[in-house]
């Protein structure tokens, strides 16, 4: 008698050929390796995780252009925590708003979900990028991952950390140790380009005037972001966004988070602790950092079972802003599940007033 296996309530289970053109309509055959079990985060948590940040957006989207950050991120905030709420998971938030924003939500420590879900690592961004949402530029966005319990690099040691983001033909070749220029030559080997065709995405500071220099002097071109290095370094790795590469330095939390999307789509991430005084460096040492170390995205992120969500807030390289028309608002989103590598683009529609609560 023929045997199989049918992925059920999250298990495997053993079927005889009797039975299994029974199950074909109601279970999907799988590899066990995709298989999820109760105290995981399912599959189903993407979709779910979408619609927080499309709340989120939709919140912080109706500031753009106001001139007004605090504003903007607290009705993201608000919105976020909300949908949140309605999440089959028992979260902590491991990367939150924090001491940076002042925000009485979704701060380190906090319990997010409703309890009954698996228990997982939470990072949250309501708005990456408030001064561009403030300012109406581009780049900003609603974010929001979610790995197993434990697996995501604790980032309150040290703020900033030095980056390098690139896509997955050049992954294993570039070296955050090398020189710029050294780099660049390896990704324009890797990926069929010239040197002089390559986009690279800095954070607009004058910290990177000499990585700049560096830059351009090897022949490579500069695109500027103002903030919001999450949407820089996830279009560093994906394809047809017209960046290639993202270097310099950043913040640590958005980092890690950016380490949750790169599993998903492949890729690198590297970091190496960017102390900002000798204070800071010794709060390193203590947490057991090693600050020369250059961590890599299984370093940030340790589980291949983590998730990744955004939605525009404003158009920007990676996502088309939150768009209002009358009653219509319509968002896009990405949403990213590593263990399976599947990134979907979810274009949805929404009718204003059922959102007005998250708006006001």
């Amino acid at each position: 008698m023929d045997v199989g296996h049918i992925l059920k309530s999250g298990r495997w289970t053993t079927v005889t050929a009797n039975t299994e053109a029974q199950q074909d309509d109601d279970y999907s055959h799988l590899s066990p390796r995709l298989a999820v079990g109760d105290d995981e985060p399912d599959r189903n948590l993407a979709l779910e995780l979408v619609r927080v940040t499309e709340a989120a957006a939709i919140a912080g989207g109706a500031w753009v252009g106001k001139g007004d950050k605090n504003g903007a991120d607290g009705a993201a905030v608000d919105a976020m925590r909300s949908l949140l709420d309605t999440v089959n998971l028992n979260g902590v938030v491991v990367i939150g708003e924090g001491e940076k924003d002042e925000a009485p939500m979704l701060f380190n420590g906090e319990h997010v979900g409703n309890g009954t879900g698996p228990e997982a690592d939470v990072a949250v961004d309501p708005i990456d990028g408030t001064r561009l949402t403030a300012l109406g530029y581009d780049n900003a966005l609603a974010v929001l991952a979610v790995a197993e319990r434990g697996s995501m690099f604790d980032p309150s040691a040290v703020f900033y950390m030095d980056k390098l983001v690139t896509g997955p033909e050049a992954a294993d070749m570039v070296d955050l140790r090398l020189p710029v220029k050294q780099n660049l030559h390896l990704i324009a080997k890797a990926t069929g380009k010239s040197v002089d065709q390559l986009n690279v995405c800095v954070l607009d500071r004058p910290r990177h005037s000499k990585l700049v220099e560096e830059i351009r002097s090897a022949g490579a071109r500069t695109r500027f972001i103002m903030d919001g290095d999450v949407a820089g370094g996830i279009a560093a790795a994906r394809p047809g966004t017209g960046v290639d590469v993202l270097m310099g330095t950043g913040g640590t939390p958005e980092g890690i988070v950016t380490a949750c999307a790169i599993r998903a789509v492949g890729g690198v991430i590297q970091g190496r602790l960017a102390p900002k005084d000798d204070e800071e460096k010794q709060r390193a040492l203590d947490a057991g950092h090693d600050v020369d170390e250059v961590l890599t995205t299984n370093d940030l992120v340790k589980s291949d079972n983590c998730y990744f969500a955004a939605t525009g807030i404003t158009d920007g390289d990676l996502l088309r802003g939150v768009r209002y028309e009358g009653d219509r608002v319509t968002t896009q989103s990405i949403v990213m599940r590593a263990r399976s590598g599947t990134v979907r683009i979810v274009q949805a529609e929404h009718r204003r007033r059922k959102w007005e609560s998250y708006t006001k």
